[in-house]
């Protein structure tokens, strides 16, 4: 019986041997595993601080969107669109295409500073040679007419007959690279649509006497002893470009203003035959292509 308990005995103090050494044999890796669960428990929670971080950036972005599309949505509803944008000036359509558009505010200018104004444009045009800059006089932010600019230049042609031109006129610029004062310097011209030849043509002729005087400084004729003479000179008839013109010449001959009836509908007035041909070989393309 006792050599029973002893056997008994011995055999549970074995088992528990056994387990001690087993659990003292695995002691480093059962710390590696409860190391790397902390681990892992620490990754999930710095990931969820993160993900919060993000969420809560995401969601003030959010905000920020939201209220920022408010605001230009506000800005929009009361506020004018000129103020955004800036006046839009009107233009009127060109009587001929024109390879550059040039808008010149002339404000509170006198006779003179707009005759200058015109002079030096003329004189600096950007335009390639063969081309043909259009310039437009605007008053508050308005394309002035032709009306409006006989009035401005205090113009000596008679109002109540202007029914019979066009509001809608063209100041030209032509560069044909055989100014006299330099290849750089345009051609200056003043194009003007009208109602009829036969309406037109007497009031144009009354005007003459005083053409010169009214757009000397647009050409730049200066007036001087020298001069003068021209200011008192008749117009004579002539054909420039197989065109009808009234040509005022110097005592040398030379072309210092002249009309020329392009068309039915139109009217060039310069000092340029080579402006001339231009106007009339543009006239003739946009009839081709319609």
């Amino acid at each position: 019986m006792e050599d029973k308990d002893k056997l008994k005995n011995k055999i549970v103090e074995t088992y528990t041997s056994d387990m001690v050494k087993a659990i003292g044999g695995d002691k480093g890796g059962l710390i590696k595993k409860i190391i790397d669960e902390d681990e892992k428990r620490e990754d999930q929670r710095i990931s969820l601080s993160l993900r919060s971080k993000k969420n809560r950036m995401f969601m003030f972005m959010g905000v920020v969107l939201v209220f920022s599309a408010l605001a230009i949505l506000i800005f929009l509803v009361f506020f004018n669109e000129n103020d955004i944008l800036g006046p839009t000036i009107q233009q009127n359509t060109s009587i001929i295409f024109a390879n550059q558009t040039n808008f010149k505010a002339i404000d509170g200018f006198s006779k003179e500073k707009i005759a200058e104004t015109i002079f030096n444009q003329t004189n600096n045009t950007k335009v390639k040679m063969g081309e043909i800059e259009g310039i437009y006089l605007t008053e508050n932010e308005q394309v002035v007419g032709f009306r409006r600019f006989v009035s401005l230049i205090k113009g000596n042609i008679i109002l109540d007959k202007t029914d019979f031109i066009n509001d809608n006129f063209l100041l030209g610029v032509f560069k044909s690279g055989l100014n006299p004062i330099s290849p750089d310097v345009g051609d200056l011209f003043i194009l003007l649509k009208i109602r009829s030849m036969a309406d037109t043509f007497p009031v144009i002729r009354d005007w003459e006497s005083k053409m010169l005087y009214d757009l000397y400084g647009f050409f730049g004729v200066n007036i001087t002893p020298e001069t003068n003479y021209l200011f008192t000179k008749n117009f004579e008839d002539g054909i420039v470009n197989n065109k009808n013109a009234r040509i005022l010449k110097d005592n040398d001959g030379k072309i210092v203003l002249m009309y020329v009836f392009i068309n039915d509908l139109s009217i060039i007035i310069t000092n340029s035959e080579l402006a001339t041909k231009e106007v009339i070989l543009r006239f003739a393309s946009s009839q081709i292509k319609k």
